[in-house]
């Protein structure tokens, strides 16, 4: 064994203290998700301003973060939402997460706030924390600040940042990680974490993990022989060779069969021209438009799906890095957009800014629909994206994201759930992922818990509580590990309860039970319930919203109709 020490590195952002501090005994079993529902709990009053000095911003690297296992080196950020007044996770790729464990972060937990008003870089290392006056880089977008941070800091560290959407506190805001080409390009996007590290007056993060070293591995053969079934499992997935030859746009056209691609500020299910903003198309814009376009691309070192990409024009350049689905659903179809090209550009415009092109997406949905904007426009779109730059009234107010803007201008078709837009799966045809906007602690977002695989009649009301429940804990679980939402291809296709052998061969936990994910996921969901009952929130909060049960969608007539008692049980054996 080494000398290898996890701590907990507690920082004030108002005096600039470092306190490093032993893990207490029950965080030492958590990681990721599972690890901030359980600091919340302990340490942060559910009834403070997500915006004040009693917020916590949390960074806590997966149970199974520091060893290049394939899709599992992601980060997870907390705190109290800004946009949804409950617990919030949001995870990305990148390197922090790697970088933090080879510096023995268990957790990195942000306390208070500045008095005085400018922005700081904070760079830590082995050496403690150190704070740069960051006015020179206040204002810009994080294309323009991460080549200033590594000529300053060198190109070996780990960075996460926020853009002027963040600086400006914006509820829309997230925290962008720089990947393993050091692109900005890994954003922990939603729920206005960005607006958290903004009101604690922090442009940069930087983790500098010199001298560093790999988290000790207890059983290292035991743990070199799962590594190798779960890898293998991961590459001869179908899943993972549909994602790594189409990446996320590959579900573009799934969900154009089901009649859940939002259109039209999901007026709709199927978008017309679904073919021009396609998986196919994207791939083929990729391969023939060559260098440095990419159809496959890892946004973590040591990834074997590479399912993210580098999306380029027809004059050489990148537009943007990467398009997914989410973002050609909620900036594409569903404004009516049908030009990859056109959403690759509203894509690095709000990159940019920091924000998450999924509340953003669903803000100018709602907007078009209060004719701000004409339906299928990008120079419109853009227009309104530069007010958000601008930071005017209505630019703050699209930054607040979608349910701001239909609370402005009485607009009652804003599809979201406890504050927070949906992402691009149709709830009134994939009912499941609909229980899961509804019920999940998170507010309506389909990384926890997406069903649109389970093997059930999509529209049968009555069997979609425990596909959304199941889909629910096993994301938890994942969440808490730091594994890729398509790592769970691998984890369920590999036998002998992989998670399980990994998890004791890494840290000598010889006890754990075989269904060891689920049993994270109860832990996880169980703890932000139990804060978002202390912030408030009532079972009336875990509902889609009204027009959703009554409105029905034109291609299968179909409504949002799963029982209130239903959703209200979900989850009462954990509770």
């Amino acid at each position: 064994m080494t000398d290898y020490k996890s701590q907990v590195w507690r920082v004030n952002a108002r005096t600039h203290e470092l306190k490093t501090e032993p893990v207490p005994e029950s965080w030492q079993h958590l990681g990721g998700r599972g690890l901030i529902a359980q600091i919340m709990i302990d340490e942060v009053d559910a009834k403070c301003d997500p915006l004040g000095a009693g917020n916590k911003l949390i960074f806590a690297p997966g149970l199974l973060v520091g060893h290049m296992l394939s899709s599992t080196d992601r980060i997870s950020v907390g705190g109290k939402s800004p946009l949804t007044g409950g617990v919030k996770e949001s995870n990305a790729g990148g390197r922090t997460g790697l970088h933090m464990t080879h510096m023995g972060i268990h957790a990195l937990i942000i306390e208070d706030r500045p008095e005085q008003d400018g922005f700081w870089v904070l760079h830590l290392s082995l050496n403690g924390a150190k704070w740069d006056k960051a006015d020179d880089l206040a204002g810009l977008g994080v294309y323009e600040t991460t080549p200033k941070l590594i000529e300053k800091y060198g190109d070996k560290v780990a960075i996460a940042l926020i853009g002027p959407g963040g600086e400006m506190q914006m509820k829309a805001a997230g925290i962008q990680n720089i990947d393993k080409d050091r692109v900005p390009s890994r954003i922990a996007a939603r729920g206005g974490l960005g607006a958290v590290m903004g009101s604690k007056r922090i442009k940069a993060i930087v983790f500098d993990n010199a001298g560093g070293q790999k988290p000790p591995i207890v059983q290292p053969e035991a743990f070199k022989i799962a590594q190798k079934d779960y890898t293998k499992a991961v590459m001869e997935h179908p899943q993972s060779i549909s994602y790594r030859d189409y990446g996320t746009a590959a579900m573009t056209q799934l969900t154009q069969r089901f009649a859940a691609l939002p259109a039209r500020n999901f007026s709709r299910g199927t978008f017309e021209n679904v073919e021009s903003v396609s998986g196919e198309q994207l791939r083929e814009f990729t391969l023939t438009r060559g260098k440095p376009s990419d159809p496959s691309h890892a946004c973590m070192a040591g990834c074997t799906i590479k399912c993210s990409n580098i999306f380029g024009g027809e004059d050489g350049k990148i537009i943007v890095s990467p398009l997914e689905y989410e973002t050609i659903g909620l900036m594409g179809t569903n404004l009516e957009i049908d030009s990859l090209d056109s959403i690759g550009r509203l894509n690095w415009q709000v990159n940019d800014l920091g924000l998450d092109s999924i509340e953003v997406g669903a803000a100018l949905g709602v907007a078009a629909e209060a004719g701000l904007m004409r339906w299928g426009n990008e120079a419109d779109a853009l227009k309104l994206v530069d007010e958000i730059r601008k930071g005017t009234e209505l630019g703050c107010l699209l930054g607040d994201g979608a349910v701001a803007v239909g609370k402005k201008y009485g607009i009652e078709r804003v599809p979201a759930v406890k504050g927070q837009a949906m992402s691009a799966y149709e709830p009134r045809s994939i009912k499941g992922t609909g229980v899961t906007y509804a019920t999940t602690p998170q507010g309506a977002d389909h990384t926890a818990g997406l069903t649109i695989r389970a093997k059930i009649d999509h529209l049968d009301p009555n069997v979609q509580i425990e596909a959304s429940r199941t889909a629910q804990l096993n994301m938890a679980g994942y969440d808490t590990l730091g594994a890729c939402i398509f790592a769970g291809f691998g984890f369920a296709a590999t036998p002998d309860a992989v998670v399980k052998r990994l998890l004791a061969a890494r840290y000598g936990w010889n006890d754990l039970p075989d269904n060891v994910l689920q049993e994270l996921g109860k832990q996880t969901i169980r703890l932000e319930r139990k804060f978002n009952r202390r912030a408030g929130f009532t079972k009336e909060d875990d509902r889609l919203p009204k027009w959703m049960m009554e409105e029905a969608l034109p291609e299968n007539h179909s409504v949002f109709d799963v029982k209130a008692e239903d959703l209200d049980s979900i989850f009462s054996d954990i509770e």
